[in-house]
């Protein structure tokens, strides 16, 4: 069940309240008691259904159904944190599901989750253990559990997570789903109940990168009410020959089916075009022990320490440990740490100088429930080896399917990381990395900008410093349409010998180009610095598309020496 199938239906005439009919059905023939803490009544469901019918079908999620992580507020549900005792009704909304409904989107009901949302495994509830979609031998992931789940198995188009640890990463890497963790502050966190509230993310699961978009494009946004929310500018593009990072020292917990998995994920993102560079992981890693080991966890005591002190015998046995463990830690500890965090991120923030995104395995191996039943911290650690350090360090992150292990059993996942504001870029990469139609990145405010040079702007040649002083990355070197042909414009001044280009359908010939991609900002700057003759016009390439271009006005080649035969710039000035 994806947005764009739902939207066809409608346009063939089914109705939102059918829908959620048809829904009904599915959860009832699905049979997981632990997959949701609270189903409504199906007539509010309903009811719900026809308002949203009442309103514009030009919404973005009109009619769209989702699920919600019961540490989320909807108003009237009760949130329990997947904790009875901890149970209260809300009167609100918390503010991503107040604008998911503004924006049409219908939810069905809250799902379970690892207590309190401390966990990556999705066994620490005392409602039970949601089924993994694919195997439940296999673990659903946690801590949104029922919200991956509840995607998996068809019974939503998306649902809403938390992720502070690897919550919003791991559910979707074992369920075969694209996990989207957004920068920390990007979307508002006011009504969760908080894990570690200085971390905490909301993130979104859905069955392709296309749909996280369309979701982030109506939840992102400042939240004057929320202190953790934050403007967050976006940034980012990715060139022809972008580089991604690879740990140089991997370590997969001894799987026999996840290093080759891997492999085949960085080799899927050089036919992207990519270009693998080897990173140091190491002060990465550093910091992610800061998060369990060191004085961050106390946050999780300033959040539920006083019910657990209320209500001892209330919190699940594994749960309880950790938040006991949490609560020895003093101030001086707690600054000495966020010294050497920031030591830490000065280290890792190097690697940025480097690549502009970071292939890592979402976690290092796969565990069977049995397994994590058996041994719950250490199996908990070992799944958090890669995602643990990402609030920390302030970075965005995608969570992507990739290939399934135990002889076709189970799924798996790579993650797709880089710096604060990148989200529409890695949503993008994510999008190609699975091989979707469309667009990935429909939320992006940044989309680069093609431009066509093929004379001094050409990498090496004298005026190409104007491309990379403002960020320009190269898309493509390529060729014009056989239309057009060239002359040589004399040095002027500061200025060097350029070439105009014009456009000749019947005399014309195949010119070589670069096609250079610019924010719409550096564009901008850039078009308005052009002198005449010359001026920004589109050029065809030969594969058909225009993009704009340098296009010379006509009295440019009044005089001008052709030299259209050369078929390039840099052939008629020579070696």
């Amino acid at each position: 069940m994806d947005i764009d199938t739902i939207k066809r239906r409608y346009a063939e005439g089914l109705k939102p309240s059918a829908l959620v009919a048809e829904i009904r059905e599915k959860i009832s023939l699905w049979d997981d008691p632990a997959l949701f803490i609270h189903l409504p009544d199906w007539n509010e469901v309903v009811s719900m259904a026809v308002e949203v019918e009442a309103m514009s079908p030009d919404l973005p999620l009109w009619g769209i159904p989702f699920v919600v992580k019961d540490n989320i507020d909807v108003a009237g549900w009760p949130t329990t944190a997947g904790c009875p005792a901890f149970s209260y009704v809300p009167e609100c909304d918390a503010e991503v599901v107040r604008r998911l409904r503004a924006a049409g989107a219908i939810p069905l009901g809250k799902a379970n989750l690892d207590q309190f949302a401390t966990g990556l495994v999705g066994t620490r509830s005392p409602y039970g253990v949601p089924r993994n979609a694919i195997d439940a031998e296999f673990l659903p992931g946690g801590s949104s559990s029922g919200s991956a789940s509840a995607v998996a198995a068809g019974l939503c188009c998306f649902s809403l997570g938390t992720d502070t640890a690897g919550s919003g990463r791991v559910p979707a890497a074992f369920q075969g789903l694209v996990g989207w963790k957004p920068s920390k502050g990007l979307l508002s966190t006011r009504g969760v109940v908080p894990a570690c509230r200085s971390l905490d993310c909301v993130s979104v699961f859905g069955h392709s990168a296309g749909d996280a978009a369309k979701v982030a494009a109506v939840l992102r946004g400042f939240d004057e009410a929320d202190p953790f929310s934050r403007e967050i500018e976006p940034c980012g593009r990715l060139g022809m020959g972008f580089r991604f990072g690879i740990p140089r020292d991997l370590d997969f917990s001894g799987d026999p089916d996840t290093p080759h998995l891997f492999a085949a994920a960085a080799e899927r993102m050089r036919e992207l075009g990519g270009l693998a560079v080897e990173v140091d992981l190491r002060p990465f890693v550093e910091a992610a022990k800061l998060l369990y080991e060191g004085p961050w966890v106390a946050e999780r005591w300033a959040a539920v320490g006083g019910f657990l002190e209320e209500h001892p015998g209330e919190v699940f046995p594994v749960t309880r440990r950790i938040l006991e463990d949490s609560k020895g830690w003093d101030a001086a500890a707690a600054f000495r740490a966020s010294y050497r965090l920031a030591e830490l991120a000065r280290v890792a923030g190097k690697v940025w100088r480097e690549v502009e995104v970071m292939l890592l395995p979402t976690t290092p191996r796969l565990y069977t429930v049995a397994e994590v039943l058996e041994e719950p911290y250490r199996t908990n650690a070992t799944l958090g080896r890669y995602t643990n350090f990402m609030n920390l360090l302030d970075l965005c992150a995608v969570a992507v399917p990739a290939g399934v292990a135990r002889d076709g059993r189970a799924p798996w996942g790579v993650t797709l990381a880089a710096p604060a504001g990148w989200d529409a870029v890695l949503l993008g990469l994510a999008g190609r990395f699975r091989g979707e139609a469309g667009e990935a990145s429909t939320f992006c405010e940044n989309e680069a900008i093609p431009v066509a040079v093929c004379g001094a702007h050409l990498e090496g040649l004298p005026l190409h410093w104007q491309l990379a002083e403002r960020g320009a990355l190269l898309r493509e070197r390529t060729k014009t349409a056989a239309v057009y042909r060239m002359f040589v414009i004399p040095a002027a001044g500061a200025l060097p010998q350029r070439p105009a280009l014009i456009r000749d359908e019947a005399c014309g010939a195949s010119i070589e180009v670069e096609v250079w991609e610019l924010s719409a900002a550096a564009f901008g700057d850039f078009v308005s610095r052009i002198p005449g003759p010359l001026g920004m016009g589109k050029v065809l390439l030969e594969s058909g598309e225009e993009v704009p271009g340098f296009i010379a006005e006509p009295r440019a080649k009044e005089g001008a020496e052709e030299i259209t035969s050369f078929g390039s710039w840099k052939a008629w000035l020579g070696p």
